[in-house]
């Protein structure tokens, strides 16, 4: 008889077992959240006073720019949370060892490595982005129905995943660099161009033309928060490139290629112990 791994119950284990971690520590709790409240403040802060200089940022208002921030927080602490914790551990799983009782297993190693840790101070960031969202459609006096509710949580998931796929690509090269530390830089450095609206790039000479179809194209970063937040606030999407479809699609294409190239490098990974 073979056996099955329940993978709900088994995530739920580290999800509880990450909060028995965080109560034990409670000072380094409190300090990341009270972090995550000083930055939450300080963009929502430094985005009022460059909308009393300008009320309008190419076509978006005040408001409408505060949900597409809130859309950006929400997937990125989605992923921070989920996702984030593990992957910036796997070089070190791989250089102390662990990474052999991980493959010995009987579940899926891409799913072990990519849930054991989980970052609860995130679900205050999550939660404020959700309260930012929802003040932000209320005073941009956006019409919302069960069925853009439902377009826009599901586009917001296929975000989620397209960053996770990203960031597996980029944990997986630690098998041939050994200490990958730069990890956290390099993706912030990556992602930082998809917080702002896709349109911001365009007609800003041949640097901005040239950022605005490749992270359109070629890696559509900057349809992952772009996209939903269009949606939620029925603004029209940019006829160009048909933007609703190329994101799923983007997102099943990177999560394939990222799990051929997690593959990969568990082929070419050597034990500790060899």
């Amino acid at each position: 008889m073979s056996f099955r791994p329940n993978y709900v119950r088994v995530w739920l284990t580290f999800v509880r077992n990450a909060l028995v971690r965080e109560m034990t520590f409670r000072g380094n709790f409190i300090a990341e959240v009270l972090t995550i409240l000083f930055w939450f403040a300080a963009q929502i802060v430094l985005f009022d006073v460059i909308y009393q200089q300008a009320p309008l940022i190419r076509d978006w208002s005040k408001h409408e720019y505060f949900a597409f921030m809130a859309t950006g927080m929400l997937i990125n602490a989605i992923v921070e949370g989920l996702f984030m914790p593990n992957c910036a551990n796997f070089g070190e799983m791989i250089r102390t060892g662990d990474l052999d009782f991980a493959l010995l297993k009987p579940i899926d190693a891409q799913f072990l490595i990519s849930t054991q840790q989980f970052s609860w101070s995130q679900v205050i960031e999550v939660l404020l982005a959700l309260a930012l969202l929802g003040r932000s459609l209320w005073q941009a006096g956006a019409e919302i129905t069960p069925g853009r509710v439902l377009v826009y949580f599901s586009l917001v998931g296929f975000g989620v995943a397209f960053y996770y796929a990203l960031m597996l690509i980029l944990a997986s090269t630690s098998v041939w660099l050994g200490r990958n530390q730069s990890l956290y830089d390099f993706w912030f450095y990556v992602t930082s161009f998809g917080r702002y609206p896709q349109g911001i790039y365009r007609n800003q000479g041949w640097i901005g033309e040239t950022l605005w179809f490749g992270l359109s194209f070629v890696i559509p970063l900057l349809l992952v928060v772009t996209v939903p937040a269009r949606v939620i606030l029925q603004k029209a999407l940019d006829p160009d490139i048909r933007v609703a479809i190329l994101a799923p699609i983007g997102t099943i294409i990177l999560l394939v290629v990222a799990r051929l190239v997690f593959h990969k490098a568990l082929s070419q990974y050597r034990s500790a112990s060899s």
